[in-house]
């Protein structure tokens, strides 16, 4: 709920769903059916163009290629001041307790080294409260 100081959007709801809904079991039958996607709405960049907006819009990126550039791009398309971005390429990253970051804004991007995912969230709550230190 807005008005807030700080919006972390940690993961998408889901990018795409069914367009319709069966009312029932879709049986089987000699033909596959077919499935039409739609966008889901964006939250994240709802949030970080909307009025009221935070101070300061989190978002974050799982991405399996060009990490930089499409990090990059996401952030100034999504309207948020940073956007933490992860390869997740390798598949190392679900299901284990290490991650290595990017965190990507209008400065530039900084590489954190390997850390627990539990270390990312301690370094990230640090930046948050040094960010917004001198604001009132």
């Amino acid at each position: 709920a807005l008005p807030a100081d700080i919006a972390v959007c940690a993961a998408a709801v889901a990018d795409w769903r069914p367009e319709t809904t069966a009312p029932e079991k879709i049986k089987k039958s000699d033909r596959t059916p077919t499935l039409k996607l739609v966008e889901n709405p964006d939250i994240l960049s709802a949030i970080a163009h909307g009025k009221p907006r935070p101070r300061l819009v989190i978002g974050f990126a799982a991405e399996t290629e060009k990490l930089a550039a499409n990090a990059v791009e996401k952030r100034g398309k999504k309207g948020c001041d940073w956007l933490m971005a992860n390869d997740v390429s390798g598949g190392a990253v679900f299901g284990s307790d290490k991650n290595r970051i990017d965190l990507v804004s209008v400065h530039g991007i900084e590489s954190w080294p390997e850390l627990s995912k539990l270390e990312v969230g301690a370094r990230l709550v640090a930046r948050i409260a040094d960010a917004l230190k001198d604001t009132p």
